[in-house]
């Protein structure tokens, strides 16, 4: 055992997503800095592949939840060898947290603190259970003031938690910082959706507005991975509108960065309230303007005109007259993506997020 902290970050999530890969990137960094670090899982392939990729240490449990007392057991027993006030485990769902809270229990380990993210734009929940579950955890990061203040909604005059533990850190990805490339001079128009491939981001939108925009030298790349039904439910609404000819199809786990770099804008209909979009900073980082739906947390670090257009959600018409315009026009496209990276690296690069993230854990 090293004089480093301990960290254990616990994912239940069987599905690779926004989530998963914030707290990779966080794990990854940390077990850089030479601190004790590991991912508790559901023994998922597809989320203990990358953590694997990454020399993540990894320990199993079904972490069901309220009824799983199981799970609390297994992480009790590595709770117990953890170094003394210097031991954080991270979770990313209260359901977690009450796992976790059992497992301090068992193992007779107080000082152990309990930090949870909170991803989602949703209320929290007001009965007995969870107001002792927000209560007890040390300190509540919420990746968007969106996420908060829809959490707070049942309460608007006493949080359930002490305010001293409540943080809004807005999220970011670890990447190494580097210049933008110049958009491809020669060729069609690339627009890019890059992201999970699954309903509510607006993905039925964008091949629909595609149907108006035949007349232009434009493609959409539409790039990540989802369910093989519901991406052949999106090959046939193309192929029904007749524009399959200016889609490719780029279905991969993980979509590289080169990608980026290969198109002119991105385009991220979402019609969910996203707490935090990765995939509009990775665009942001890769200096490409983008288009986009202000639903959730999108207007806290994205401005309307300035590094990227703000369309209704489900409007393929307002979305089609957005991409139009930043297909014609190659200046404002080097003028919002300059903008956009200028944003990322003053407010949102990793080198900006995890000194605060630091501070957060070794502060509780």
């Amino acid at each position: 055992m090293n004089g480093k902290p301990s960290l254990i970050h616990l994912i239940s999530s069987n599905r690779w997503g926004g989530s998963q890969r914030y707290a990779l990137d966080i794990c990854t960094h940390y077990h850089g800095e030479g601190w004790e670090v590991m991912a508790m899982t559901r023994d998922a392939k597809t989320v203990d592949d990358r953590f694997r990729r990454a020399g993540i240490p990894l320990l199993h449990a079904p972490l069901h939840g309220f009824f799983d007392p199981a799970s609390s057991w297994i992480l009790a027993r590595t709770l117990r060898r953890l170094p003394r006030d210097r031991s954080y485990v991270h979770v990313h769902r209260y359901r977690d947290a009450f796992t976790v809270l059992l497992a301090k229990r068992i193992a007779k380990r107080p000082d152990i603190r309990v930090i949870s993210t909170r991803h989602k734009v949703r209320p929290g929940r007001n009965s007995w259970l969870f107001r002792r579950i927000y209560d007890k955890i040390n300190a509540h990061i919420f990746v968007s003031r969106t996420a908060f203040e829809r959490f707070r909604s049942p309460w608007p005059d006493k949080l359930p938690m002490r305010e001293k533990n409540v943080h809004i850190l807005l999220n970011s990805i670890n990447i190494a910082a580097t210049s933008p490339v110049a958009e491809p001079e020669r060729g069609p128009i690339f627009a890019i959706y890059q992201g999970t491939l699954v309903r509510g981001k607006g993905l039925e939108t964008a091949i629909d507005a595609l149907a108006s925009l035949r007349d232009l030298k434009l493609r959409l790349r539409i790039a990540g991975q989802g369910n093989p039904d519901y991406l052949d439910e999106l090959r046939r609404r193309a192929m029904a509108r007749n524009v399959m000819e200016m889609i490719d199809w780029k279905i991969s786990p993980d979509v590289p960065d080169e990608l980026l770099a290969q198109s002119h804008f991105a385009v991220l209909p979402s019609v969910e309230r996203e707490g935090f979009g990765l995939p509009n900073l990775r665009v942001m980082a890769a200096g490409r303007p983008q288009i986009c739906t202000p639903s959730g947390a999108q207007s806290e670090y994205l401005s309307d005109g300035e590094t990227a257009l703000f369309v209704p959600p489900a409007d393929a018409h307002a979305l089609a007259t957005a991409m139009r315009r930043l297909a014609s026009d190659a200046t404002l496209r080097a003028e919002m993506g300059a903008a956009a990276y200028a944003r990322y690296m003053r407010d949102l690069s990793w080198q900006s997020f995890v000194p605060k993230l630091t501070e957060i854990y070794l502060n509780t």
